[in-house]
């Protein structure tokens, strides 16, 4: 595994301790759909299906995780939700939501976990 590579999965797992704290069960992670792309976390909010896109910076010169979403991400990730829902038999009743969960390391100090609901 690369630093980059590792960067990414402590990302991640900070995510995923956020999400379980937030109250979420996390049903799959990294979860590959052929040459489409990956879905980071996949989750359960009560009744609702999540799916989490994590983003990992270092503090620094670096734009701000929760910048690195744009459009064509987002659409992305709505095929990626839909190819996931197909895959395990159907939308929960509660639908589907996009999170994006921005994890910012400084240089000195903890991590800082954002969570933004509904992104996409």
């Amino acid at each position: 595994m690369n630093a980059r590579e590792a960067l990414g999965k402590y990302g991640e797992d900070l995510a995923v301790r956020r999400l379980a704290e937030a109250g979420m069960t996390v049903l799959e992670r990294n979860w590959r759909c052929g040459r489409s792309g990956e879905i980071d976390i996949v989750a359960r909010d009560g009744d609702a299906l999540v799916v989490c896109e994590v983003k990992t910076r270092r503090g620094g010169g670096y734009e701000h995780p929760m910048a690195a979403v744009r459009p064509e991400k987002a659409a992305r990730l709505r095929e990626l939700a839909e190819r996931w829902i197909q895959a395990h038999g159907g939308a929960p009743p509660g639908g589907v939501r996009i999170d994006l969960i921005g994890v910012l390391l400084p240089h000195r100090g903890a991590p800082s976990v954002e969570h933004a609901r509904g992104v996409a």
